[in-house]
């Protein structure tokens, strides 16, 4: 089992203090043996040369006797060794120096960071080109310095950091520097690992599995992951237990994070990031919870329970909060290209079945997994008597997080992908800002930089207001639909428009505080699926997985219009009257279904063609 991000490096910070404290006392105790020694006496023959003392220098000397400064050495000794007992013995102590400790590094990076930004945007440059070049050094520079602060902390910052990598409206420069997170994990030693098995389970680990591997196969910020042979069941299994420090450590840092973003938000109030505080606030609980992610497991399985679907995930066969034992898949990569053509799975098919996946999650189901990337998802060749209907299973990891969608949110959002997928018209244009501020509460201002994250392309035909911004070296597409393959001048379009036009970093800003936290999510999804149709190499058309999130979203709005005319339309608009509206709705659902899915034939066909050609 894979797990995205980086343990807990509290320990690391804890023993960095003990051994500062041990250094303290040697230097003081050797100082102090030093004040202890005798004085050298001087050589006559140099102190025949010099003029005798005065009774005055005499006395100076005398009060300037080493033994004067006893007293204050041993006061430093005692303050030391009490510092250093207090550290070891007083959890209080220990997390209050933790806290400055911790909170400062954070503090510095960010504050630095807002400077930096607040100087380049004031600079004046001498042409385009160096202005973007001094746009994209500041990002990168704030970048490295939150990183390295993350990275010295650990444990809850590196979920923080985690979330600025998935975040699709910031800087690349931001994303591409927080990705390293995923990999740079150290393991918690074996022993700790014993110690907490048998506090949570009450059972050592030789009397529940017949083997356990010591060496993890996947170390993550919150949990590390054995893989084991279960006595009672004769079963290989995944067993995920906790970092042993995590929970100590959890709520002081929680409580550091929202200080030091607090303080920001006060002094560069155009920086707003103490949503972040908050949502972590809301779900790290959730993550650190093991039973609740089996619980979110077992729920998942119940809802697609019926449908024909490659999903696969693993059996839970028992969960305390801090160790989750379950099914053992071997399997790779979801985009391991190599596996994929060793067992004969087409990546097209796999592309799409992701994104199926990912839209009866979200627009049918309103209940999704908020914590998706390409270490969460393995792919297997299907079993003998697997439901899948192709010859691989999805295998979807990591349930710690999932999210819901209200009716109404479920709806509106369906709407507005819908406005984007038809062509540019006034009413068109009127409905995608009409709904973008009912799903995000996205004014007409900001709606360019939210409607770029939704497509993860440059805004559409009209999108601008402002004809100078909308004036580009490439053709705009009227919808989703006509959308070309990406060129070098719309991805430059991107980079200027979104994120280095002066004041526009601080709409991304403002759209990420304004925007539903599971909004957020869901833009995280749409980014997966189109990063992995990419990754995956596939040879159908770019906007293909487009073509089935619209379906997925008429499917949601047909069936909100069967409820909603059962419920009310006797009432609004009698028999007759009922019919006649669901014959209408049921006519616009099919028409649109029936167009979308004469464009996937088409793209489907072909396919083979251009892969033949490549």
């Amino acid at each position: 089992m894979s797990f995205m991000s980086i343990t807990c490096i509290a320990p690391r910070s804890h023993l960095t203090i003990i051994k500062s404290s041990q250094s303290f006392l040697h230097s003081t105790i050797a100082n102090s043996l030093a004040l202890r020694q005798p004085p050298i006496k001087s050589n006559k023959r140099f102190l025949s040369t010099q003029a005798p003392a005065s009774p005055s220098s005499s006395k100076k000397r005398r009060r300037a006797n080493p033994w004067i400064l006893y007293p204050a050495t041993v006061t430093a000794l005692l303050l030391g060794c009490a510092g250093y007992v207090a550290y070891e013995k007083r959890q209080p102590f220990r997390h209050a120096v933790l806290a400055v400790v911790r909170c400062s590094r954070v503090a510095q990076a960010a504050i630095t960071g807002a400077i930096d930004y607040k100087r380049t945007f004031a600079h004046t440059h001498v042409s385009e080109d160096e202005r973007l070049e001094a746009y994209s050094q500041c990002h990168t520079r704030s970048a490295k310095r939150v990183l390295k602060a993350l990275l010295a902390n650990g444990g809850v910052f590196i979920k923080l950091g985690q979330h600025m990598a998935s975040l699709v409206v910031l800087p690349q420069e931001w994303t591409s520097t927080m990705r390293p997170l995923q990999d740079k994990c150290d393991p918690t030693p074996y022993e700790d690992v014993e110690a907490l098995f048998l506090s949570e389970t009450g059972q050592p680990i030789g009397e529940l599995f017949e083997d356990f591997d010591p060496v993890p196969i996947g170390v993550a910020s919150l949990a590390q992951v054995h893989v084991g042979k279960h006595r009672r069941s004769g079963k290989k299994v995944a067993v995920k237990l906790q970092h042993p420090h995590l929970a100590e450590f959890c709520d002081i840092d929680m409580e550091m994070v929202e200080v030091t973003l607090g303080w920001i938000k006060y002094w560069f109030p155009e920086f707003e990031l103490t949503w972040l505080s908050e949502e972590m606030r809301e779900n790290l609980p959730k993550e650190m919870d093991f039973v609740h992610e089996a619980s979110n497991a077992q729920r998942a399985v119940a809802d697609f329970e019926h449908i024909p679907t490659s999903l696969y995930i693993p059996q839970v066969i028992s969960a305390t909060k801090r160790v989750l034992i379950m099914e053992y898949i071997q399997g790779a990569r979801v985009d391991d290209l190599g596996y994929l053509a060793e067992q004969g799975i087409d990546r097209n098919k796999v592309s799409l079945e992701l994104t199926r996946v990912f839209n009866q999650m979200v627009f049918v189901n309103g209940w999704f997994h908020a914590d998706p990337h390409p270490g969460n998802l393995l792919i297997r060749h299907a079993p003998p008597h697997s439901r899948s209907p192709y010859n691989f299973e999805i295998v979807l990891l990591d349930h710690g997080l999932y999210f819901d969608l209200d009716r109404e949110l479920r709806i509106n959002y369906s709407k507005l992908w819908l406005s984007l997928i038809e062509s540019a018209s006034p009413e068109t244009l009127a409905a995608r800002r009409k709904y973008a501020e009912l799903v995000g509460n996205i004014t007409p201002d900001l709606y360019p930089v939210f409607e770029a994250a939704i497509t993860g392309r440059a805004a559409l035909g009209g999108t601008w207001e402002d004809e100078n911004l909308s004036e580009t070296s490439f053709k705009r597409a009227s919808s989703m639909i006509d959308m070309m393959p990406q060129t070098v001048d719309e991805m430059e379009a991107i980079r200027d428009a979104v994120i280095n036009r002066e004041g526009l970093l601080v709409s991304v800003f403002d759209v990420l505080r304004r925007v539903p936290k599971r909004v957020l999510m869901v833009l995280k999804l749409n980014d997966l699926t189109r990063s992995l149709d990419h990754g995956l190499a596939t040879t159908h058309s770019s906007v293909r997985i487009f073509l089935i999130t619209a379906k997925y979203c008429m499917t949601a709005i047909w069936r909100d219009d069967c409820r909603r005319i059962q419920e009310e339309g006797l009432r609004t608009y009698g028999w007759f009257g009922s019919i006649r509206h669901l014959m209408g709705c049921w006519w616009k659902y099919a028409r649109g279904y029936s167009s979308m899915t004469l464009l996937e034939t088409v793209m489907d066909l072909q396919a083979p063609t251009v892969k033949l050609l490549a």
